[in-house]
């Protein structure tokens, strides 16, 4: 179905978007990442939590990438710019860190907020095109999501499966229009049935506190941890990707078509269920139980994974079904920034409960208490479902005067092939669409 309706220079965009950049890129960032903080510059995990908080900030500032595509076309194109403005700043920004070996902190950290940028921008750029899409042909919104969903994941077992080996072996209209796009903005998000939904994603992102890298400090640790290798945490990576992939498989055959409250109330139950696997593992019961760790925590990885692409992929679903025409590639990005938003605030808050409870590099021993706070602001998250609509994924959740009120243009003046906007060709049936 995605095939014969969509352009093929979208559906590559979603592939080098999703599956390249952010699956398999982003997989070899995180554990890269993680390693370089822990073995070069030696930091603390509580301050490394925080770090990882910063990162989300060009994902926090996604509404201006959003408003750059939707407003600002540079040379004719709308779309294209913004893929080659992130490939170079990504590439720049890797290459500082790879090749600058010990430097300063400061240094460091802004290349790595640098890659995060570089991930952020391709994706509001390719995401403005799905939202657009999935406004137009309601029906291919879950099968888009999931088309994403998949490209990402496979990306992630790629750079999973090879990241731990090579950690370890190589170390004034303008303005006129802008403010047409605010005041859209603005309407829409104060309509109930924007905000409401909006609010739960935010606040089930938020109270899930990321306690991420205390587990990874005490995963490698010698002494007080089970001391996974390298090679080994790149291998537990990759299994949770595939999982990912089962996860996106059974979201499309299984759930799509199920309303958005009791899909994601299932999914929340599950998500907080799943994380007593890792208090368990802990607290080391999985070896009185006669499961060894290596066993253990690719079984936690692989459950973990599958119920959280379960768990995310509604929620983008019905961030894509939110979104007015017109302002669809702004305002995806406004609730992709929230999104980033209640995960920053996870990490940051799991960097606050990480420190409050004195785990350090050396010290784990209130580990096990921070994941049981977790798991129950998990858990305490589904007395709030009551804000999602409970309507099916295909319907139109926006008023319809909504809808359409920002729009300047009627959907068929506008292809979405990746192409000059002032490029036009005659069709067969001697229309002339504009390519965007």
């Amino acid at each position: 179905m995605l095939s014969s309706q969509l352009n093929a220079s979208f559906v590559l965009g979603i592939f080098l978007v999703h599956g390249l950049s952010q699956g398999f890129s982003g997989s070899y960032f995180k554990v890269v990442s993680d390693y370089y903080w822990k073995d070069v510059q030696k930091v603390q995990p509580s301050v490394v939590q925080l770090f990882l908080g910063l990162y989300y900030i060009p994902w926090v500032i996604k509404p201006v990438w959003g408003l750059l595509t939707d407003l600002f076309p540079v040379g004719g194109y709308r779309r294209r710019p913004y893929f080659i403005l992130a490939g170079a700043l990504g590439t720049v920004s890797a290459t500082v860190v790879a090749l600058g070996g010990s430097m300063a902190v400061v240094v460091a950290l802004g290349s790595l907020i640098g890659v995060t940028a570089a991930m952020a921008i391709a994706s509001v750029t390719i995401d403005a095109c799905i939202a657009r899409n999935s406004i137009e042909i309601r029906s291919l919104a879950p099968d888009l999501q999931s088309l994403c969903g998949f490209c990402s994941s496979v990306g992630s077992l790629v750079g999973y499966s090879s990241s731990g080996f090579f950690v370890h072996h190589l170390g004034a209209q303008a303005v006129e229009k802008v403010g047409v796009a605010m005041k859209g903005m603005q309407e829409t998000i104060r309509c109930p049935q924007v905000w409401k939904p909006t609010l739960y994603i935010y606040l089930s992102l938020a109270l899930s506190i990321s306690t991420q890298e205390g587990q990874f400090y005490w995963y490698t640790d010698p002494k007080a941890g089970p001391a996974f290798s390298q090679e080994f945490v790149g291998i537990v990576h990759a299994f949770g990707a595939l999982a990912s992939v089962a996860g996106v498989l059974i979201y499309h055959k299984f759930l799509k078509d199920y309303p958005f409250r009791k899909l994601l109330s299932l999914a929340q139950l599950l998500y907080a269920s799943s994380g007593m696997l890792d208090l368990i593992f802990m607290l080391r019961w999985n070896l009185i139980l006669g499961v060894p760790d290596y066993l253990f925590v690719v079984m936690e990885e692989c459950v973990s994974s599958t119920v959280s692409k379960i768990r995310w992929m509604p929620m983008i679903v019905l961030s894509t079904q939110l979104c007015p025409i017109g302002i669809e590639g702004t305002f995806f990005a406004l609730l992709m920034c929230i999104d980033s938003l209640g995960t920053l605030s996870s990490k940051w808050g799991g960097g606050i409960v990480l420190h409050i409870f004195h785990v350090t590099r050396t010290n784990f021993t209130n580990l096990w208490l921070v994941v049981l706070i977790r798991n129950m602001l998990r858990m305490g998250t589904l007395a709030l479902v009551f804000l999602v609509p409970n309507a099916v994924q295909s319907d139109n959740l926006l008023p319809s005067d909504l809808l359409t009120k920002n729009s300047t243009e009627s959907i068929d003046d506008e292809s979405l092939q990746l192409v000059s906007m002032e490029k036009e060709t005659q069709g067969a049936n001697g229309s002339i669409s504009r390519n965007n």
